[in-house]
């Protein structure tokens, strides 16, 4: 639910909307410019249909997070149920890299694993890094080993275990601090390039029409906060405690995702199973076996809804306008519009379906009751007839 009281962030979105885009190939000396900060790495699996976070917790000794995401405001935006989260042993990447981790477990069936990686140096080797990372699937291995490890001990929790996973990853690059910069407007004036390139994962510099386009995608709330969303890694400029938020967020809609996505496959393999049902139903006994289809046609059709909405539902926004409009951007920018669509789609065509089975099973009823009339009749007939004739 998204409370539309007005909030005074709405006058200020977009602060850096009127600073230019830069043009051309960065100078060494931008190149130069030392940049602190983290590399997330989120890497999401739906792998059941619903986790029981108590029992999870009792299992793995993990209390659920507890702390709600705006620190400024923590009564605003919150998890109506809080995931549970458990700390993971340090690790080195195959580049000697050392990287910290954690893993989040969601009561709607998704678990995501987190990888971090402290970052100080210029954009060159950032904008090399992301290249690397974005398309490695290192981090894919490494998160996917755990993730089944982990959940081998945690099975008592989960509800209707999937035998296939879908799944998700998305880069978040956090920027702490960049020397001789303190506003966004003039982040993006002078390390637009950069920003852009690293978003992408892409080396050779961008386009004018591309780095406008991804560039496009940004909001701050601040003069000296900046959030560009791509659709598969962000780039955000804030402090820990402000780049918490749109870390959370941007979580959270990628697990919206991955949920829309293993609807829309459930949705897809149901109406490829039942087209053919009003087909073969159109013998008079045939039909009554469509009662049976419709039925649990009907049953899918709920469990999606239920679980469509337990999903929505997972984040709450009390009047804090700006992290729903962050998290509405996120949503457009990785696809949750886009699959929420197509998913409302095909309810509408399913629905349109059951109830097209549900009216030709009553015509076969209507007809075999009509049929079991006649026969009734004729029968009375042939027994009045033969009582008169024995009469006579």
């Amino acid at each position: 639910m998204i409370d539309t009281v007005k909030d005074p962030r709405n006058m200020l979105t977009q602060k850096v909307d009127n600073v230019p885009i830069p043009r051309g190939i960065p100078s060494n000396q931008m190149m130069g410019t030392c940049v602190q900060g983290s590399v997330l790495v989120l890497l999401l699996y739906d792998v059941c249909e619903e986790i029981r976070l108590e029992e999870l917790s009792q299992i793995i000794n993990a209390p659920p997070l507890t702390r709600t995401l705006k620190t400024a405001a923590p009564e605003r935006v919150c998890f109506a149920h809080s995931p549970v989260v458990e700390r993971l042993e340090s690790s080195s990447l195959e580049g000697g890299e050392r990287v910290e981790g954690q893993i989040k477990y969601y009561d709607y069936g998704v678990v995501s694993v987190i990888f971090e990686l402290p970052f100080s140096g210029n954009w060159q080797p950032l904008v090399e890094l992301a290249s690397r990372w974005i398309w490695d699937t290192e981090f894919e291995r490494r998160a996917s080993g755990i993730a089944k490890q982990k959940l081998t001990r945690a099975r008592p929790a989960l509800i209707k275990p999937y035998e296939r996973w879908l799944s998700e990853n998305y880069f978040i690059f956090q920027i702490r601090e960049i020397e001789g910069v303190t506003a966004s407007g003039e982040l993006l004036s002078r390390f637009g390039p950069q920003i852009a390139q690293t978003v992408r994962g892409e080396v050779v510099p961008l386009s004018e029409a591309e780095r406008n386009e991804v560039l496009q995608s940004r909001i701050s709330y601040y003069q000296n906060d900046l959030a560009v969303v791509g659709w598969n890694s962000a780039l955000v400029y804030d402090s820990p405690a402000g780049a918490q938020t749109a870390r959370e967020l941007l979580e959270y809609a990628n697990s919206q995702l991955l949920e829309l996505r293993h609807y829309d496959e459930l949705l897809s393999r149901e109406l490829e199973r039942v087209y053919g049902s009003p087909e073969k139903g159109t013998g008079t006994l045939a039909r009554w076996r469509l009662a049976r289809e419709a039925t649990r046609l009907h049953t899918v059709l709920l469990e999606v809804t239920e679980l469509t909405e337990r999903a929505d539902n997972a984040i709450k926004f009390l009047g804090d306008m700006f992290s729903a409009r962050l998290y509405r951007l996120a949503a457009s920018k990785i696809g949750v519009l886009d699959y929420k669509n197509l998913v409302t789609q095909k309810l509408r065509t399913a629905e349109e379906l059951y109830r097209f089975m549900v009216d030709q099973f009553h015509q076969g009823r209507a007809f075999v009751l009509e049929l079991a009339v006649v026969v009734i009749l004729v029968i009375e007939l042939v027994y009045l007839f033969h009582s008169r004739v024995g009469y006579l």
